[in-house]
């Protein structure tokens, strides 16, 4: 008996959702790893970046990308979180669309697409200026996803 097309669709959509999931949860454990391993206030300054962004945008996907670099995704890349020995980068992808009324970027700002914010030791985040520019970020993302 042969199977119709859209039994095949929806057994195709079920193993591609499994495989993402898969994929998505292996990132988070990656991510889990590197904050554990940097052990330092790098470490606890990722952690604390990761939890407002999936508290500002709960349907994020984390991914692993590029030999080691978290990366936080919703209809296209929202935001890298790079680590480095003096400084903890997020680089928004499309950072120079978005408007940034509490001048959280403070790195990058010279390019016509990236911006970053650069967090050193000790250094305070502006939590809801964070979380409406992570918002922002998606909102932008899903506006240019639409337009494809």
């Amino acid at each position: 008996m042969k199977k119709s097309a859209t039994t095949k669709s929806a057994a195709k959509k079920s193993a591609t959702k499994k495989i993402a999931t898969t994929r998505a949860e292996s990132s988070s454990r990656l991510i889990d790893a590197r904050i554990k391993e940097l052990g330092d206030w790098r470490g606890k300054t990722l952690a604390h970046v990761r939890a407002l962004i999936k508290q500002a945008e709960p349907e994020v996907v984390e991914e692993w990308k590029w030999r080691g670099v978290p990366v936080w995704e919703h209809n296209g890349i929202i935001c890298t979180g790079e680590t480095y020995k003096s400084v903890v980068k997020l680089t928004f992808a499309k950072g120079a669309s978005l408007g940034d009324p509490k001048h959280l970027f403070n790195s990058s700002l010279e390019g016509n697409t990236r911006r970053a914010i650069d967090i050193h030791e000790g250094e305070e985040l502006n939590e809801p200026a964070f979380k409406t520019l992570i918002r922002a970020a998606a909102a932008l993302n899903k506006i240019k996803s639409k337009g494809k």
